[in-house]
């Protein structure tokens, strides 16, 4: 086993069973928490704005301050607590977060945007932590594997996390939801504490050997296909409630269900994923970019018929999360001898992705188009994709 993704405990050994580390389960947890913050602005924001005194626009950009802060926040933090006990800096990222949460929810807006970025900051450094401490906790042939494990917390707080938050802030005022993460927060990072090995990187941290990884070609063929094929699924999701309610005639009441299938199936394709990954991530990132394209279509095409749009939303998030646990191993692959920076990157390079899609939706829909065109816009994106993935020739793929 290459000593580079060996995981050095107290004990000196490396922990070896067919079932994953309960270690890599609390980092899914950790994700779900704070990852449900991201979820429940948009489901509370006219409540904001109307709170805050704001305009609806200036509460959005409470969404973007948060997105920046993640697309932002990776790679540096990688760099400086790259000398740092894993443990340490998730358990700090926790802690920052829960309290710029909660330092923005007593205060007026400005501090609040303020927090939302720095919540960012702290959320894309506990994510590129994580996923780099999954790998450790593994031997090298279930990578893929543990970091779709940790990656699922984020579909689980887009299925309940932020459904389930938005329902408590209207239970009680907008920032109920966000207490709520707060509190869920602390009690992960106790549980990080107590249930996460204190373990090091088996060879020396040199930032300069992360810095020279950086410059791999097939990191970035790797880093675009990372950002295509996101926004190649998000611009659809993001539409999908304009979608059902205009197109397929979905009455209000059952356009959470509908949004939720997506979330079921992004489940069940990160479990897919990740057990296919580690010994075929080729065939599972193309599986993945052409069922993307294949559905998206579909949908544009069907979107007037309500039993052809229901599952093809749920098939949409099983092809669309086949690529994570898959994208994941392939820079962990790549970057084996230096995976800390690589890693963050790849965060930095999904919320990149998620980022783009209302740039290209508005392109669209400014031109006059219909909004089934966000769909055609996501093929294009998952068949543009494609040559990425082919480029990215390895023997070990």
């Amino acid at each position: 086993m290459d000593t580079q993704w060996s995981t050095i405990t107290e004990q000196g050994q490396v922990p070896r069973s067919d079932r994953l580390p309960v270690g890599v389960y609390l980092l899914a947890f950790g994700l779900f928490t704070m990852g449900s913050a991201e979820f429940l602005m948009a489901g509370v924001l006219p409540s904001v704005a109307t709170d805050l005194d704001v305009s609806l626009s200036s509460a959005g950009a409470l969404i973007t301050a948060f997105a920046l802060g993640v697309v932002l926040g990776g790679p540096p933090f990688a760099v400086l607590s790259l000398r740092w006990p894993r443990r340490t800096a998730l358990m700090t990222t926790q802690l920052v977060f829960a309290a710029a949460v909660a330092v923005g929810l007593v205060t007026d807006y400005w501090v609040l945007l303020i927090t939302r970025f720095v919540s960012g900051l702290a959320y894309a450094g506990f994510f590129a932590v994580a996923t780099v401490t999954a790998i450790s906790l593994v031997t090298p042939d279930r990578n893929a594997r543990a970091s779709g494990v940790v990656v699922s917390g984020l579909s689980v707080a887009m299925v309940a996390g932020g459904p389930l938050g938005t329902l408590l802030s209207h239970l009680t005022e907008w920032r109920g939801g966000f207490w709520g993460v707060v509190v869920l927060t602390v009690i992960s990072t106790i549980a990080c504490a107590f249930g996460l090995p204190a373990t090091k990187s088996a060879a020396k941290p040199s930032v300069r050997r992360e810095l020279g990884t950086m410059r791999k070609p097939r990191l970035w063929g790797v880093y675009a296909a990372t950002i295509l094929s996101t926004a190649a699924y998000m611009i659809t999701f993001n539409y999908l409630a304009a979608l059902a309610a205009d197109v397929t005639g979905v009455s209000e009441a059952w356009i959470p269900a509908v949004l939720s299938l997506f979330g079921v199936g992004a489940f069940v394709g990160l479990s897919i994923g990740g057990r296919i990954s580690d010994r075929r991530p080729r065939q599972a990132l193309l599986l993945g970019a052409i069922g993307i394209a294949v559905l998206s279509v579909l949908l544009a095409v069907f979107a007037g018929n309500p039993a052809a749009v229901v599952p093809i939303v749920f098939l949409l998030g099983i092809a669309a999360f086949v690529l994570n646990p898959a994208l994941y191993g392939r820079v962990f692959t790549i970057a084996a001898d230096a995976p800390t920076l690589a890693g963050a990157t790849t965060v930095s390079a999904f919320q990149l992705g998620i980022s783009l899609t209302p740039v290209f939706a508005a392109a669209a829909l400014a031109l006059g188009a219909p909004v089934t065109s966000v769909s055609w816009i996501g093929a294009v994106l998952a068949l543009v994709t494609i040559p990425f993935i082919l480029l990215d020739r390895d023997r070990a793929s």
